[in-house]
C-alpha cells in the first residue's frame, strides 16, 4: 500500500533522509549536491520545509519511505514549480511518480496556479518520459547549469 504523507517542519529528519538518499543515489538527477547538504544543521532542514506556500510529500511504501516531491511558488505569478522529486529504487515501477506528481499539481491547482513547471536533468530519460506521460512539454526556457558544468536542466511545463 502507497501513503502519501504531507511534511511540516517537524518531519526534517524524514526529509533529510529521503534526500540525503536521493542525492546520493541519483547525483546526476539535480541541481544541489550530496556535499550541500551532508553537514547541514537542522535549522537548515526546517527552514527547507518552512517556505512560504510550499508542500513537501513523501511517499510511504508499506510503512517505509520510497520518494518524495514539493510544489514551490516559483517566482513567476501563477507558476508552481515542482522539486526534489525522487523515487528510491525500491519504490520504482509502481506508480508512486505518477501519485506525488498528482498530489503536487492538486496543491498548485488549489493554489490557484495557471502553470506547472519542472526541470529535469538532460540525460535523465526515465523521469523525463514520466513528465511527458503527465502532460508536461518541453519548454525552449534555458535550464539551470547542473554541478558538472557541461549540461543544464530542461524546462518543461503544463498549464493548469
Amino acid at each position: 500500500m502507497i501513503e502519501l504523507r504531507e511534511l511540516t517542519p517537524d518531519d526534517w529528519r524524514l526529509w533529510r533522509e529521503l534526500r540525503l538518499a536521493a542525492l546520493e543515489e541519483a547525483p546526476y538527477a539535480f541541481g544541489s549536491r550530496l556535499a550541500d547538504w551532508v553537514d547541514a544543521e537542522e535549522e537548515r532542514w526546517r527552514a527547507r520545509l518552512s517556505l512560504p506556500a510550499s508542500h513537501n510529500f513523501v511517499a510511504v511504501l508499506d510503512g517505509t519511505p520510497v520518494g518524495m516531491a514539493s510544489g514551490l511558488q516559483s517566482g513567476e505569478d501563477g507558476v508552481v514549480e515542482l522539486v526534489s522529486m525522487w523515487i528510491a529504487p525500491a519504490g520504482r515501477g509502481r506508480g508512486i511518480g505518477d501519485q506525488l506528481l498528482a498530489k503536487v499539481e492538486q496543491t498548485a491547482r488549489e493554489a490557484g496556479a495557471s502553470t506547472f513547471q519542472l526541470s529535469v536533468a538532460d540525460g535523465n530519460d526515465r523521469a523525463h518520459t514520466l513528465y511527458l506521460r503527465s502532460g508536461f512539454a518541453d519548454t525552449d526556457l534555458e535550464g539551470d547549469l547542473m554541478p558538472d558544468g557541461v549540461h543544464r536542466e530542461i524546462i518543461m511545463r503544463k498549464p493548469l
